[in-house]
């Protein structure tokens, strides 16, 4: 029993040591690692948030949210073109992503839909503004609408998050061993996972490596970790209706060939938001801003100007 005993003990002595082995979080967040950082930082309720801002200041105000873990330079060719466009511009980093703080706290909507708040009002923006949202973005704006009604101009949702989320594997929520399996198991293979949003990844040879930066900050899967757990069985679609009664005008736009969140899932956004202006994407996966900004582009101007 004493020889079992010991067997065992090397074993998950071990075992521990691989799953560390494999974390690719070695570095901590903090002032240090942000400096020559652009944009600034604003300390909101729940931590630090890093914010860019652009374009004329008398411009219309538009604000980008980004998705589930890919940070505010998923908008660079979009945030750039709207700027010189005449528009003025703000993104910003979620919780837990790029360079804002990871919180020991639970990633909700609520928590999310506090920071969107807090950077409004951070940067002094008061009257109603055109909200963008990507992917996550989606049910992110989509409760700022619901909730927050007079501060929105109009709603702009990019292959947003649809239908029912996913329910995880029992361990990933599991105290102890869960942490430490999805730090070792699924965090490492984030970055190169990425390809999949697009249909030619090999036209963004560099993606996988700017996703990498981010990575290696402590905090960040736990994070995604606890995203993940929070939005278990969540009905997105329950969060679209809740900002129709709203009855913002609202565009949505869908990359035809999207893997990550796959077209027929519209349908369902557009039941619950009945007043929606559609336009499907050809040759484009879950990014069109980025594939086929030649296309989206035109379009978000032509809303944003319209409304």
């Amino acid at each position: 029993m004493r020889r079992a005993a010991l067997v065992l003990l090397v074993l998950i002595a071990g075992a521990a040591a691989w799953l560390a082995s494999r974390n690719p979080e070695h570095l901590t967040l903090d002032a240090a690692a942000r400096a020559g950082v652009a944009g600034r930082f604003i300390r909101l309720d729940d931590g630090v948030t890093h914010v860019e801002e652009a374009g004329p200041d008398t411009g219309v105000r538009v604000i980008l949210v980004h998705g589930f873990s890919v940070p505010g330079y998923i908008w660079d060719s979009t945030y750039t073109a709207l700027a010189a466009a005449g528009f003025r511009v703000a993104r910003y980093d979620t919780y837990g992503r790029g360079w804002s703080d990871r919180p020991d706290a639970d990633f909700t909507l609520d928590l999310f839909d506090r920071q969107l708040a807090g950077v409004l009002d951070s940067l002094g923006w008061n009257g109603p503004v055109h909200l963008i949202g990507l992917s996550f973005g989606g049910p992110v704006t989509g409760t700022f609408v619901s909730r927050h009604p007079a501060r929105v101009r109009s709603h702009v949702l990019i292959d947003p998050a649809a239908g029912t989320s996913r329910t995880l594997p029992w361990y990933v929520a599991a105290p102890v061993i869960g942490p430490l399996i999805w730090q070792a198991l699924v965090v490492p293979g984030m970055a190169d996972g990425q390809a999949s949003d697009f249909v030619h990844p090999e036209r963004w040879p560099d993606w996988a490596d700017r996703y990498r930066v981010q990575v290696q900050y402590r905090g960040f899967g736990e994070s995604i970790r606890r995203t993940s757990i929070a939005m278990q069985t969540l009905r997105y679609d329950s969060v679209y209706a809740s900002a129709a009664v709203a009855a913002k005008p609202t565009l949505l736009i869908w990359g035809e060939q999207d893997q990550t969140v796959t077209i027929d899932k519209a349908d369902g956004v557009r039941r619950a938001i009945p007043q929606t202006e559609f336009h499907a994407i050809p040759n484009a996966g879950h990014l069109p801003h980025i594939e086929r900004a030649d296309v989206v582009r035109p379009l978000l101007e032509r809303w944003l100007r319209l409304h």
